[in-house]
């Protein structure tokens, strides 16, 4: 499969998963405007690449090595539209249509330098959170300090703290900010490692209470969108 087209389905999957469920070839279809027929040709090469899971009747998710990809893919689509919306000044609409031919030729290492460019924007245009980068760094201050070492994680499937479920677990990876932000977390014993539980989430983007080295915090909005972290079930 050619390397634009997977990871066109592999993005689409990732904005579909919900709770590890699997997706509808059907409503794959709708998503990417072919024919389910088309779909099911798609996923079953995914599958062989171990990209993804599929069951027929059933559906289909996307396998650890898949998820990394379509994460990977994202960072970069989202990047590209900062770029071109606050460098270039394009049109919103039309700066997502371009970020989506550019994001399939763009290196991950190309991405990066991009994000050191770009101060380390936390979000897109439309206010989406930015994936983190997949290095060894906790956090943007690291990166503008020394640019980040050569190794890179495997997974790059870290998300904001406030897309955890109530009572959702996890561990803190890396933070979205300067000195600051990483001080002011710090001092809350929110480091890169630490195990955290998402206690309750109040609505109309109101502050998060989250326990974290036994003690219950509430954190503003803003701030929690800017901590990522690794599910449990992934942080294993």
């Amino acid at each position: 499969m050619p390397k634009q087209e997977s990871e066109e389905y592999l993005e689409a999957m990732l904005d579909l998963s919900k709770d590890g469920k699997p997706i509808k070839t059907t409503e794959l279809a709708r998503r990417l405007g072919v024919s389910p027929a088309s779909v099911t040709e798609a996923v079953q090469r995914l599958f062989r690449d171990g990209m993804a899971g599929y069951t027929p009747y059933r559906g289909v998710t996307l396998s650890e090595k898949g998820r990394a990809a379509a994460f990977r893919v994202k960072r970069k689509h989202r990047l590209l539209e900062v770029f071109l919306t606050r460098v270039l000044r394009m049109d919103r609409s039309k700066a997502h249509d371009e970020a989506c031919r550019l994001e399939h030729a763009l290196s991950d290492d190309a991405g990066n330098a991009l994000c050191r460019s770009l101060g380390g924007p936390h979000s897109c245009p439309d206010g989406d959170a930015i994936p983190p980068c997949r290095l060894f760094i906790g956090s943007c201050a690291d990166c503008k300090l020394g640019g980040g070492p050569a190794e890179k994680r495997t997974g790059n499937d870290a998300v904001p703290l406030t897309s955890l479920p109530e009572n959702g677990k996890g561990k803190v990876v890396f933070v979205h900010g300067g000195k600051g932000v990483v001080k002011r977390l710090c001092e809350m014993g929110l480091t890169p490692g630490t195990p955290v539980r998402l206690l309750r989430a109040a609505p109309l983007k109101g502050p998060v209470e989250i326990r974290v080295r036994g003690c219950d915090l509430a954190l503003g909005r803003g701030i929690a969108e800017k901590i990522f972290i690794e599910t449990e079930r992934r942080a294993a």
